[in-house]
């Protein structure tokens, strides 16, 4: 056998390799929340360390965990909720954080695990449509606010989860900030009952949540902050607050078996990095992670004076606690659905 007739097939293996070597596949969210980590996240990332970053949509850990515990892992770096990485911690479902690449200095310790980091905040806040809410000069200042139906009276929408929901209710009900966890799950839900016949509607998504603001639909709305933004740049009569706002996070993993771990690594560090965190709030009205982005010039004084997670605006909010729903998310869930069946 002459070994130069192996030569072009092993010159394609090598092509492929390095091929591979040079590629990671990052699944996040979609629409223009994905849309936004490209911007601020992904391109830069492929610039700096010049690979391609391709790119596909998940729903969260189900989608991680069927990968994962099939053996068949094709995502090396994915994006879910917070309170969902502590579960799939628990599961062994991630890669280690290699703290030697991945710098989190920055960011709450609340926020960083030993296989994952959160990458942005978003708030859970309340806003309220302008033409029927306001015209006497008040409007909600909090969550008792909003519980009030009295000093408020009108439709409410909220959304349709435990999560933020018993938060909102424990501080309608006079329960310090700072006294909230571990949550009083019997007297978050007596305080939801109060406003159960005033929720007009369940929302199931960011984009049923905006058009129900934009429409007109909801006197009063318990939404995301990026959403209710989006729509009365949209053209919406609303306004929302910040004052009691809930922080909520996401977060980066590495599925335990990535193919291209090592690379993943680096591109999330470059992803939670100060410089890269701070574009994030020039294409969505979602916070930086790392408070550290707040020192980069990018980010103008009246800029940092809209986004959520700045200093200011943090301050008059309180932060989801991650570790408590990741222990009782999937209880919660149950008992809501109850709830709401009753």
């Amino acid at each position: 056998m002459k070994l130069y007739h192996l030569l072009p097939g092993m010159l394609g293996i090598a092509v492929a390799c390095t091929a591979l070597a040079d590629e990671i596949t990052v699944a996040s969210g979609g629409g223009v929340y994905q849309d936004a980590q490209r911007a601020a996240f992904f391109d830069p990332t492929a610039e700096k360390l010049g690979i391609t970053i391709k790119e596909a949509t998940t729903s969260g850990i189900p989608e991680i965990r069927v990968q994962v515990q099939s053996g068949s892992v094709t995502w090396d770096i994915a994006n879910t909720a917070a309170e969902e990485c502590a579960i799939g911690h628990k599961e062994g479902l991630f890669e280690p954080l290699d703290t030697s690449v991945v710098d989190t200095s920055g960011i709450d310790p609340k926020l960083v695990g030993e296989d994952w980091v959160a990458n942005l905040y978003y708030s859970t806040v309340i806003a309220w449509n302008t033409d029927t809410i306001g015209e006497d000069g008040q409007v909600p200042q909090g969550w008792a606010d909003f519980f009030d139906t009295e000093k408020f009276p009108g439709d409410r929408a909220i959304y349709d989860h435990p999560r933020g929901n018993l938060e909102a209710a424990l501080l309608a009900d006079g329960v310090p900030a700072d006294q909230l966890y571990p949550l009083d799950v019997e007297r978050a839900f007596a305080k939801m009952k109060e406003l159960k016949p005033d929720i007009t509607v369940w929302w199931n998504s960011g984009a049923q949540s905006a058009q129900l603001i934009k429409d007109g639909e909801v006197d009063l709305i318990q939404i995301w902050n990026g959403r209710v933004a989006a729509a009365i740049a949209d053209g919406a009569k609303a306004d929302f607050t910040f004052d009691q706002g809930i922080l909520m996070a996401d977060c980066f993993v590495i599925p335990k078996g990535a193919p291209n771990k090592d690379l993943a690594m680096k591109a999330l560090a470059l992803f939670i990095a100060p410089e890269q965190q701070a574009l994030l709030p020039l294409h969505i009205a979602y916070g930086p992670i790392n408070q550290k982005a707040f020192d980069q010039p990018v980010l103008t004084d009246e800029l940092k004076a809209k986004i959520n997670s700045s200093p200011e605006n943090a301050a008059r909010q309180i932060v989801l606690d991650v570790a408590w729903w990741g222990e009782h998310g999937a209880e919660m869930m149950e008992r809501w659905q109850n709830f709401k069946q009753q």
